[in-house]
């Protein structure tokens, strides 16, 4: 925890003026108690002017991980280049908020160990088995991630983020770094756990958080924190009812939340994309990738990878399976029926890869990691939700959505309106225009694997930080808080 303690003044300050009487002498004696005196007097002197030359510095505050160093402040010419929004001091919470949760990464959920979707710092295990699929050379940047890693993956990227600062004073944000997300998922499908077994870390980390001055000062209008999970996860409003209550305890209502999934109504609720498996490790990979997927000769004309939804009323992914295999000629299926598409298979991305339109109902909720997996492939999305893509991620989704996408209100197609018809009522060149905007978009999707990110050029994390520190500061600078 920082100390904040004002450090006393070395210097002593005396108004009243010596007699002329009272001037010190330093000749030497052979009395005792003046001996002591004089050295004494000495002694301090010596103290008081080594003191004033030494410099006082604050603690530095590490990783959990491992001992990182904080990159130095940019030469004051470069500050406004480097740094034009400002700058990042991270917490050093108790490792009960993130390491030891990743150290019992065998528990976190009733079925399985996952371990091995959170190694290789949240990327997951390799995913070798894309051989033939990716070029050979790109092989490496591929991984089996799952979705819920982004405040890992957050985490491990800020730590080396160009903006960090180790002292606080000096920060214009303050970044959280409490794995919301896996300590949550523990309990969510527990049949013995509680509201309150759901809660416990949330409230145990708001009550340190509220100790500690830069947070009271604000309120946490200039706090931020990666919750790796979508937001309904974290808004419980009775107990009996799904997950945490975490964004409704008091002392979260300020803090900017980056989620897979934000409500649109919740001014603290950013989106940010779900991980997909590509982590490019510099930027010759991605625009190897964009080349790959640009050029790509596709055959399909629409695809479609998820699986019904039973107990959805009149489920409409159920609706879109059936078409898309009436479609056969024309559509590719890839039934993900029970788990077979966790953390993603070699016949989603080949379905992506070959199809010019992939079809994003809602998942379980309105948005699904299977938009980005899509759009990595250089294959173009088509909604039947706004909710989906286009009030979620505006900080890295072009502006116009018909640039990149489709819509097609889901009530036209439950009254009869051919998908297929509309997809091939697009021609040649409007397909490619759309794909070519996909793949511009592609380096804002993904999370670069090298912590310190890509040289020149920005990913998903680089945005959504970027995002948060100009938040911050249109915030002061207009005073907009409440």
């Amino acid at each position: 925890m920082l100390s904040l303690s004002n450090l006393p003044s070395p210097e002593t300050h005396n108004n009243k003026k010596p007699k002329p009487t009272e001037t010190l002498s330093l000749k030497p004696t052979n009395h005792p108690r003046t001996c002591l005196i004089v050295a004494v007097v000495t002694l301090q002197i010596i103290l008081l002017y080594h003191l004033r030359s030494l410099p006082f510095s604050r603690p530095h505050f590490s990783s959990p991980y491992a001992a990182v160093s904080v990159p130095a402040p940019a030469a004051v010419e470069d500050e406004e280049d480097q740094c034009p929004f400002g700058r990042v001091f991270i917490y050093d919470l108790p490792q009960t908020f993130n390491r030891e949760i990743l150290d019992n990464c065998d528990n976190l959920n009733p079925w399985s160990s996952r371990c091995d979707a959170l190694s290789n710092d949240g990327f997951g295990q390799r995913a070798a088995a894309l051989a033939g699929v990716v070029p050979d050379n790109l092989i490496p940047a591929w991984h089996w991630t799952d979705q819920f890693v982004t405040e890992v993956i957050f985490h491990n990227r800020i730590i080396n983020h160009k903006c960090r600062v180790a002292e606080p004073e000096s920060a214009a944000a303050f970044y959280i770094p409490f794995y919301a997300g896996l300590a949550v998922g523990k309990y969510l499908w527990s049949k013995t756990s509680t509201a309150k077994d759901r809660d416990r870390h949330c409230e145990m980390m708001l009550t340190w958080l509220k100790d500690q001055p830069y947070y009271r000062r604000s309120g946490g209008w200039d706090h931020f924190i990666s919750m790796g999970r979508i937001t309904w996860d974290f808004r419980r409003s009775k107990d009996r009812d799904w997950g945490s209550s975490c964004i409704y305890i008091p002392g979260m209502r300020n803090i900017t939340r980056l989620l897979i999934e934000r409500n649109p109504w919740d001014y603290f609720d950013v989106g940010v994309p779900y991980p997909t498996g590509f982590h490019p490790r510099s930027e010759s990979d991605v625009a190897e990738w964009q080349s790959f997927v640009r050029n790509r000769r596709r055959s399909t004309l629409f695809s479609f990878a998820g699986a019904t939804r039973g107990a959805f009323r009149n489920d409409f992914r159920g609706l879109l399976l059936s078409h898309c295999r009436n479609e056969s000629d024309a559509c590719r299926v890839v039934d993900c029926a029970g788990t077979r598409c966790s953390n993603g298979t070699t016949a989603i991305l080949e379905g992506f890869l070959d199809s010019n339109f992939c079809l994003q109902p809602r998942g379980d909720s309105f948005t699904r990691r299977s938009i980005f997996d899509c759009m990595i492939a250089g294959s173009i999305p088509v909604f039947f939700w706004k909710r989906t893509a286009y009030y979620q991620y505006e900080w890295f989704l072009p502006v116009e959505p018909d640039s990149y996408s489709v819509y097609i209100n889901r009530h036209t197609v439950k009254n009869g309106t051919s998908v297929r018809k509309v997809l091939e009522s697009y021609s040649q060149e409007e397909v490619k225009k759309m794909r070519d905007k996909v793949v511009e978009y592609i380096p804002r999707l993904v999370y670069a694997e090298p912590r310190e990110g890509l040289k020149n050029m920005k990913d998903a994390f680089d945005i959504a930080i970027d995002g948060v520190l100009r938040r911050f500061k249109e915030q002061e600078e207009r005073g907009y808080k409440w």
